[in-house]
């Protein structure tokens, strides 16, 4: 049975740049992920439109209209932010299910690593995605409200009450990094491994119904993230009393 391990594995070195198994399946994602949008915007331009565009464009106003019902009229400000977690997550998650990635092995300091690996499988990974989605919230907090009001909801001495409620808000914005790379993380390893384990165990049509599961468990994780991500930015843009 082939060796889990928790953090990624480093399959080759660029330079003095180690190069991790689930970095390199990230890299590919990326790549397919440009040719795809720059694919999309040359057939925008076409007057006939192509069936590829049709598509992405119905997935576009779906997901506009998804968070626009959360935010609100700053939709046009926060859709690029909130559609970018939402496919990013989502290609790395199913990408991770491809044939291939986590079976396809190569010898690395006398033992066997996977080749390729779900990048948000990778804690470094969710972590990075959860310091981004907290930074930019706070963006813009400062954006909409201002630094003097938008810094109130931390650091408020009218009264005890208040200076203790701003303490805890710091605590929650900090929380919002953990909870957002764990759930991730935890979700998309644990399919990992699940379907790892009964790869081993049972013929290959068996496990079917496990990677439709994973399949949907992907897309659900990555509605999540960016859900919550457009709930907070919805709350942070809002005027504090």
């Amino acid at each position: 049975m082939p060796t889990i391990s928790i953090k990624a594995e480093s399959v080759f070195k660029f330079f003095h740049l180690e190069i991790t198994n689930s970095y390199l399946l990230s890299l590919i994602v990326i790549a397919i992920f440009l040719m795809m949008a720059l694919k999309y915007y040359q057939d925008s331009q076409l007057e006939k439109k192509s069936n590829f565009y049709i598509f992405f464009q119905m997935i576009n106003k779906s997901l506009y209209s998804l968070f626009a019902s959360v935010v609100g009229d700053k939709i046009n400000n926060f859709f690029p932010l909130l559609a970018a977690f939402f496919l990013y997550i989502l290609f790395q998650n199913w990408f991770g299910l491809m044939p291939g990635v986590g079976s396809l092995l190569i010898k690395e300091d006398h033992h066997f690593v996977p080749l390729l690996r779900s990048n948000n499988a990778d804690l470094n990974t969710t972590i990075a995605l959860g310091i981004v989605s907290v930074l930019m919230i706070q963006y813009y907090g400062i954006k909409y409200l201002g630094f003097g009001n938008y810094i109130k909801k931390f650091i408020n001495l009218s009264n005890p009450i208040n200076f203790v409620l701003g303490l805890l808000e710091i605590v929650s914005e900090f929380s919002k990094i953990i909870s957002f790379s764990f759930r991730l993380f935890g979700n998309i390893f644990a399919g990992e491994v699940l379907l790892t384990i009964v790869a081993f165990l049972v013929p290959v049509l068996a496990a079917f119904p496990f990677l439709i599961l994973e399949i949907f468990v992907g897309f659900i994780q990555a509605l999540v993230f960016s859900m919550l991500t457009a709930v907070f930015l919805s709350g942070a843009v809002q005027s504090h009393h």
